[in-house]
């Protein structure tokens, strides 16, 4: 939750702690602390944060792979809903991108 938190993420500890139930959050660790995270609800990406220290060093990117090999099938994409600040990222690692419903929000997906 620190580093979650430390991204200033709008996801709630109760919704944390049901997808570590059920096995569905990914975690960088490295010397015993925790440098990423990625939530996931499904096939979808609903959190996803790298310790400010460690970002750009492609932990984000490792975590967004493995999900990708873990939830992605032929048939699914995986799936994130996202700022305009980020929209780099996740253009970066090959989501096709269109606006949400939201203003400067915008929803990725990658086969």
């Amino acid at each position: 939750m620190g580093v979650l938190d430390g991204a200033a993420l709008a996801i709630e500890a109760a919704a944390v702690r049901g997808a570590i139930d059920r096995g569905a959050v990914l975690v960088a660790v490295a010397d015993g602390r925790v440098l990423g995270a990625c939530v996931l609800d499904g096939r979808e990406i609903v959190a996803i944060a790298v310790r400010r220290a460690r970002r750009d060093q492609g932990i984000g990117t490792r975590l967004v792979g493995t999900a990708a090999e873990r939830y992605a099938t032929d048939e699914d994409e995986l799936v994130a809903e996202f700022d305009r600040g980020v929209r780099p990222f996740y253009a970066s690692l090959g989501f096709e991108i269109e606006p949400a419903d939201e203003p400067g929000r915008f929803r990725g997906r990658r086969s």
